[in-house]
């Protein structure tokens, strides 16, 4: 057995664990790696109110599996409708760390986001005063465009016009898949973020497209280019504070996924910080999403050692269902090593 590689326990800064029985698998695993997490608000009823996100709080609190230290970071849904007495609110709660933005229709229960953002100026207004970041899921979804470009083209449509307006709102740009995304952050102020997955570090879109269709590789944003999967590796290992990791594990069924119109969404939470290694081969974990949004950096630490697994090829997915994960019935050059956590002092 190789030396195992310690490292300060991680947080994931993009998360869906959805709701109901599925929990009792999703938290468990993505309590089992990370210190905290901040979750998706993109449910099948949004959550877009302080109320409804201590309630799906509560849900996922009684699922972590006991002996796991694991503490959900919420976010609310942004609608055209969100009003500003309801920023208060979340502002004024320690568990609502941040707003999320979905442009209408572009993902996953994202028919409720905002048809235009300029409808949300006074609420971004209201999160500034509260120091409150906005998560965005960048693309357009105007039909017209290529979805290979729809990141580029919302980054040159509105988040360009959006920092320009608002120059101190904290903005995380979410799982970014391009060279654009990568270069425009880097050239951004110290306000503007991204994250960057797993998925989207190792596979490029051949993996989706080549010797027939991949469902279980098909996510949104889509996979791109191998110039473009180079691009986010660089700014993964480069050191920039202003990139972090963010896993965006989205299960859905089996059947929904191998369907006539399959559903969006890479599950990888059961083996995110393997996944994460692969690329870094070295210490995956960092404070800067800690310090981005002004949350105490973890002392906990967590170990990997370098023994090959074999991913499952599937997990219970509530009562009846099962999903299938990333990389299943595939070896994994890392695994985690429990028996090295420990709490520096």
């Amino acid at each position: 057995m190789s030396q195992p590689l310690t490292m300060i326990r991680p947080d994931d800064w993009h998360l869906h664990l959805r709701d109901g029985p599925v929990l009792t698998t999703t938290v468990g695993h993505s309590a089992k790696q990370f210190a905290r997490a901040i979750i998706m608000p993109n449910l099948k009823k949004p959550v877009t109110t302080t109320e409804l996100a201590m309630a799906y709080r509560d849900r996922i609190l009684a699922a972590i599996p006991d002996g796991l230290a694991f503490s959900p970071l919420m976010t609310l849904y942004l609608t055209d409708d969100t009003s500003i007495e309801e920023i208060k609110r979340a502002g004024n709660s320690k568990h609502i760390v941040a707003l999320k933005l979905y442009p209408a229709g572009a993902t996953t229960n994202s028919s409720s986001g905002v048809s235009d953002i300029e409808c949300t100026y006074s609420i971004l207004e209201e999160m500034i005063e509260f120091n409150m970041p906005l998560l965005i899921h960048g693309e357009v979804t105007d039909p017209s465009i290529d979805i290979f470009d729809r990141e580029k083209i919302f980054i040159e449509r509105h988040l360009e016009p959006l920092t320009r307006r608002y120059p101190e709102l904290k903005i995380v740009l979410e799982h970014i898949t391009t060279h654009d995304a990568v270069a425009y952050v880097e050239e951004g102020n110290s306000t503007l973020a991204a994250t960057i997955t797993p998925h989207h570090l190792l596979l490029n879109r051949n993996a989706m497209l080549v010797g027939g269709i991949h469902p279980h590789h098909y996510c949104l944003p889509v996979l791109k280019r191998e110039r473009h999967r180079q691009a986010l590796v660089k700014a993964a290992t480069g050191g920039n504070p202003r990139f972090f990791l963010g896993t965006d594990s989205a299960p859905h069924e089996i059947a929904s996924k191998e369907s006539g119109c399959g559903c969006a969404g890479i599950y990888s939470a059961h083996a995110a910080l393997e996944l994460y290694t692969e690329i870094f081969e070295a210490a995956v974990a960092s404070f800067h999403g800690a310090d981005f949004y002004g949350l105490p950096r973890n002392k906990e630490t967590i170990s990997l050692v370098k023994r090959p697994w074999v991913s499952p090829e599937s997990y219970q997915f509530g009562e009846e269902g099962t999903v299938r994960p990333f990389r299943a019935g595939e070896a994994l050059d890392w695994t985690l090593y429990a028996n090295l956590h420990r709490t520096i002092q």
